[in-house]
């Protein structure tokens, strides 16, 4: 692993490779769609100099900072994704931003998974610090609380309504809680009811279609039938990037000249743009910068480190790899479209200001030389 004093190259390497991906791809994805949305390749730029601004102030107040507030940034959180259901503005059916003049559009989902994983370190720690030796009734007390952590936001977001962040929050849960020394049996019993609450639930759309609009609505009827009929292909979106991708060849269209318009291109098909401008070559070495540093988290996690931060490790690494799956995947057909972003390259500003806050925490913790030691 690369090494450095100060920075540690493993994250900011990866980083910069991101910012250049991300910077050419929006211009290319915005090159065929109306000025009306203003400069996305300057908003970008913009955003990640806030972003490395926002870095330095918590590189300063250190992770100890947001420890001790994870109350109040999970409290925060909730209250702002309750005000967004009344005063959210609404987009493509969603009220998923709130809409600042003069500054553009705030998602507070992107916010609330921070704050999740915050709160969940400080619980988590708190309660193997408590008991040595828990009983079961113990461990059910914990899981009950914190389920109910994981409820509120999930509930709020869901009534947006936004699929794709409670999947994350639900992803983010179970990967902490699965490192949380609580007994497999638990996870047992809490996926059967999972389970059968799926089951249950695809017999009714299955079967019973009047009864289930009548129950959950004709929106949610629709969702499911989306993400249910992805692998049919059909929607401009994935058909036109799979003709994208599929032509581009080793060495791709040429920057600039993407052949196909089709619509999110700057956010949830940000990598179709890149795929078909820089071919196989090009999306093999982003892939391969992806995956070294997704891996990198992971053996840092490994690590003998202070619980809280390898709580908050493996939030991290959890959330950054099942959206990178999750994106790539549904861009090129492999899996659902579920209208989330790829981390660090996709235009918007609030989750790129969500992904730098993870990326301090992490280099919060590297540069802590007493809670890591070195790679041989």
């Amino acid at each position: 692993m690369l090494k450095s004093k100060k920075w540690d190259l493993n994250i900011i390497l990866p980083l910069v490779i991101f910012f250049i991906t991300s910077i050419l791809s929006i211009k290319s994805a915005t090159s065929y769609t109306s000025n009306s949305l203003g400069n996305l390749v300057l908003k970008q730029v913009i955003w990640y100099v806030i972003s490395l601004v926002l870095i330095g102030i918590f590189l300063y107040r250190g992770n100890n900072f947001l420890y001790e507030n994870s109350i109040f940034f999970y409290v925060s959180g909730c209250l702002l994704l309750f005000f967004l259901l009344f005063f959210g503005t609404p987009i493509n059916n969603s009220k998923c931003w709130f809409t600042i003049p003069g500054i553009g559009s705030f998602q507070p989902s992107e916010f609330m998974k921070i704050s999740l994983m915050l709160i969940l370190a400080q619980m988590i720690s708190n309660y193997k610090y408590s008991y040595s030796n828990p009983s079961l009734k113990d461990e059910f007390l914990f899981i009950f609380k914190t389920l109910l952590i994981l409820l509120v936001p999930s509930l709020l977001t869901f009534l947006e309504p936004d699929t794709g962040a409670v999947i994350m929050y639900c992803i983010i849960y179970f990967s902490m809680m699965a490192i949380s020394g609580i007994r497999a049996r638990w996870f047992v019993i809490l996926f059967s009811i999972i389970l059968i609450f799926i089951i249950s639930f695809a017999l009714l759309y299955s079967y019973q279609v009047n009864t289930f609009i009548d129950i959950f609505g004709t929106k949610m009827f629709y969702r499911i039938d989306r993400i249910l009929k992805w692998q049919s292909g059909s929607g401009i979106q994935l058909e036109n990037a799979l003709a994208s991708i599929g032509s581009s060849g080793f060495l791709g269209h040429g920057f600039n000249k993407t052949p196909l318009y089709f619509p999110e291109s700057s956010t949830d098909f940000i990598f179709a743009v890149f795929a078909s401008n820089f071919g196989l070559i090009g999306s093999f070495i982003l892939l391969l910068a992806i995956s070294y540093f997704d891996t990198y988290i992971i053996k840092l996690a490994n690590r003998k480190l202070a619980t809280k931060d390898k709580y908050m490790l493996i939030g991290i690494s959890s959330c950054l790899i099942f959206q990178h799956i999750e994106n790539v995947g549904m861009t090129i057909g492999l899996l659902p479209i579920t209208g989330i972003t790829l981390p660090f390259i996709s235009y918007g500003g609030s989750s790129l200001l969500s992904y730098m806050i993870m990326l301090a925490i992490i280099l919060n913790i590297t540069r802590e030389k007493e809670r890591v030691y070195n790679y041989k």
